[in-house]
């Protein structure tokens, strides 16, 4: 029972942040640069994580929070219940083209992500999880994801990552272009990770993400029968960035061993 009440509060909390984002169009936005001049930030990923974290201070205050935009907890562990978030993934979607992009959330408790969501906002498309219960877009599961082939698979691949790159040995991801049936980005590793879960696409990689890019992903995509490691083949951690690889079960180490290789 706490697990479907907390499904119910976190499910409440996201269509509450859907629509406030909605509404931002009608204002001008804030822009502004982290890492990086293409690393973005709008006033309303900021204004979305702290309405989250104002819900759960005070009606789950024993929980901690792990947020995108630093408003939440500096966390060494993942000891107890911790929410995963993104407030907008896929930022410079938001601002360019209002829409591909979503509201990522892991609910982990003591390193386990017991609870998962990722939300299209502008397609109002909610992809949700609870270990052990099967997957579920807008309240109709999700059926278990069927054997495939390479030739058969559509790749979710940044092209920046195929040409001469500090991380990877790009003739392998040339040779993956090649054999693959398509090449996909959308510039949003929560929605990849839902379409994966959904069949749209068959597997996603990056050289580079946060933990909450992927918390409520790799719960849900799970689920289905995917399997979510890092580029190494490793079981996935949530304190700090990493190489991330999810994909059909039948597809996941032939990606590996036929085409990856870390620089």
């Amino acid at each position: 029972m706490v697990l479907q009440k907390l499904d119910r509060y976190a499910k409440a909390l996201i269509k509450e942040a859907g629509t406030k984002i909605r509404h931002s169009f009608a204002s001008e936005l804030a822009i502004e640069s982290k890492a990086d001049a293409n690393d973005l930030v709008t006033n309303i990923d900021k204004e979305i994580e702290q309405f989250f974290i104002k819900h759960i201070r005070t009606d789950y205050p024993e929980h901690l929070i792990l947020g995108e935009e630093g408003f939440g907890d500096n966390l060494s562990t993942l000891d107890g219940y911790v929410w995963l978030l993104d407030p907008i993934d896929g930022t410079m979607n938001f601002i360019h083209q209002q829409r591909n992009f979503a509201i990522s959330l892991g609910i982990y408790k003591d390193g386990v992500g017991v609870l998962g969501y990722i939300y299209d906002v502008m397609h109002d498309e909610l992809y949700s999880s609870q270990k052990g219960s099967g997957a579920y877009l807008n309240d109709e599961p999700i059926p278990v994801l069927e054997p495939t082939t390479i030739s058969e698979a559509i790749i979710g691949l940044n092209a920046s990552w195929v040409i001469p790159n500090p991380y990877i040995e790009n003739e392998g991801l040339i040779r993956l272009v090649k054999d693959a049936r398509g090449i996909r980005s959308y510039g949003s590793a929560a929605l990849e990770l839902a379409y994966v879960a959904t069949g749209r696409i068959d597997a996603y990689m990056s050289m580079r993400l946060s933990p909450w890019d992927i918390a409520g992903g790799a719960v849900i995509a799970e689920e289905v029968g995917a399997v979510a490691t890092n580029l190494k083949g490793q079981k996935l951690q949530f304190l700090g960035q990493d190489t991330f690889l999810v994909a059909r079960k039948s597809l996941h180490d032939s990606l590996l061993s036929n085409y990856i290789s870390l620089k």
